[in-house]
């Protein structure tokens, strides 16, 4: 099985030279999920999924390597709940989420990260806003609590 520093060295390789919205390495994204996991109580396959939550999503690694890796199932399970899929509605995505033991927490993290008030002022008004909505909207459906200071 690969250790929390291999998944760590691999997600950062992985995601190497991309960046978020407002043009920072994604790998502090990743960085931020999997400390946000940690700190909500997550366990080691949790705190694996956090750092490739977005690989599969993000084309950062294909999907037949997330089924063939040396991690638990319940890891690649949870990574497979929080990608999103083409088409796929936000409640369709969040009933997974809240089907998958141990999604939520990965998400909630995600979600923390991606909605904080700094990261979110780098944006421009229009995309500020939309995210915003957005990640209030997955909040509800997810039934957790939305802070616009997370």
């Amino acid at each position: 099985m690969l250790t929390l520093s291999e998944v760590e060295a691999l997600a950062r390789a992985a995601h190497e030279g991309q960046t978020d919205k407002a043009g920072r390495p994604y790998a502090e994204h990743l960085q931020a999920v999997a400390e946000g996991v940690r700190a909500r109580g997550g366990d080691a396959d949790q705190i694996a999924a956090a750092w490739l939550h977005d690989a599969v999503e993000d084309d950062a690694l294909p999907q037949t390597w997330l089924d063939e890796a040396a991690l638990s199932d319940r890891t690649k399970t949870v990574v497979l709940a929080v990608t999103k899929r083409p088409g796929e509605t936000p409640e369709a995505y969040a009933g997974r989420i809240l089907a998958t033991p141990g999604a939520l927490l990965v998400k909630q993290a995600d979600l923390a990260h991606n909605a904080n008030p700094a990261r979110l002022a780098a944006l421009d008004t229009p995309t500020r806003t939309r995210l915003t909505e957005k990640y209030a909207h997955m909040h509800t459906l997810l039934g957790l609590p939305y802070r616009s200071d997370e």
